[in-house]
C-alpha cells in the first residue's frame, strides 16, 4: 500500500481523478484543490487508511453539523457558527476518500456506490440544517427533490451512454455545500434574524437547484440521440 501510494504521481492523480469523472478535464483551480487533497491524502494511503472509512467520516460529521443547528434554536447562542465548520470537514472527507482511493489503488465500484450514496445523505444533511434554523419547509423540499434529481439524471444518462457529467451546472454538490455554510454563517453571527437568513439560503439553494438541473438536462438532450 505505501509504495503504491508513492509511486502515483501528481499527473496520474489527475488522470485518474478525471478518468473517475467520465473525462472532465480538471480546471486550474480544481487542479489547486486535488494538489492540497494529495498532500493530505498521501500518508493516509500510505497508511493503509480505507477510503470507505472516509467517506463514513464524511457523512457523519455533515450529520453531527445538524446538533449545533438545533442548539441555537432551543438554546440560544451563537452555535450555528459551528456548522460551516462541520460542513467543510465533511467537504473534505468528500475529497480525501478518492484521493486516498486512487493513491492507494483501491478504487472499487462499490465504494463509488458508497460515495454516491452518502453524498446525497450529506445534502440532505445540508439543507436540514437550513429547515433547523428556521427555513420554510417549501424551498427545502424544491432544493432536496431538485438536487436528488439532478444526480440521478446524471447517472441514468451516462448509464445510457452519456460521455462525462453532461455539464457542469450551477448547482454541483460544492455549489449546495457552500450555500448551507454561508447561510448556516449567517444564522450564528446573526442569531436575531435567524430565520430570515436561514430562508434566503434556502430559496437560493431552491433556485439553484433548479437552475441547474435545467442545464444538465439540455446538456443531456444534446448529448444522447432520440432514438
Amino acid at each position: 500500500m505505501a509504495g503504491g501510494a508513492r509511486e502515483v504521481t501528481r499527473e496520474e492523480h489527475l488522470r485518474r481523478w478525471s478518468a473517475a469523472h467520465g473525462g472532465t478535464a480538471a480546471s486550474p483551480l480544481v487542479r489547486a484543490w486535488l494538489g492540497g487533497v494529495r498532500a493530505v491524502a498521501s500518508p493516509l494511503a500510505a497508511a493503509g487508511v480505507r477510503p470507505s472509512a472516509i467517506t463514513v467520516v464524511g457523512l457523519l460529521l455533515a450529520l453531527v453539523a445538524l446538533v449545533p443547528a438545533a442548539a441555537q434554536v432551543h438554546a440560544g447562542g451563537r452555535w450555528a457558527l459551528l456548522v460551516p465548520l462541520l460542513l467543510a470537514a465533511a467537504a473534505l472527507a468528500d475529497g480525501l476518500d478518492g484521493a486516498v482511493a486512487v493513491l492507494g489503488g483501491t478504487a472499487s465500484r462499490s465504494g463509488a456506490v458508497l460515495d454516491a450514496a452518502c453524498d446525497r445523505l450529506a445534502d440532505a444533511a445540508a439543507l436540514g440544517v437550513l429547515w433547523l434554523l428556521g427555513a420554510p419547509a417549501l424551498p427545502v423540499l424544491v432544493a432536496l427533490g431538485a438536487g436528488q434529481l439532478h444526480e440521478y439524471v446524471r447517472a441514468r444518462a451516462q448509464a445510457e451512454g452519456m460521455a462525462g457529467p453532461g455539464a457542469v451546472t450551477v448547482s454541483e454538490r460544492p455549489t449546495r455545500v457552500a450555500v448551507a455554510a454561508m447561510f448556516a454563517l449567517g444564522c450564528g453571527t446573526y442569531p436575531q434574524v435567524a430565520a430570515t437568513w436561514a430562508g434566503v439560503g434556502a430559496w437560493a439553494a431552491a433556485v439553484a437547484a433548479l437552475v441547474g438541473l435545467l442545464q444538465l438536462l439540455v446538456a443531456v438532450r444534446r448529448s444522447l440521440p432520440s432514438q
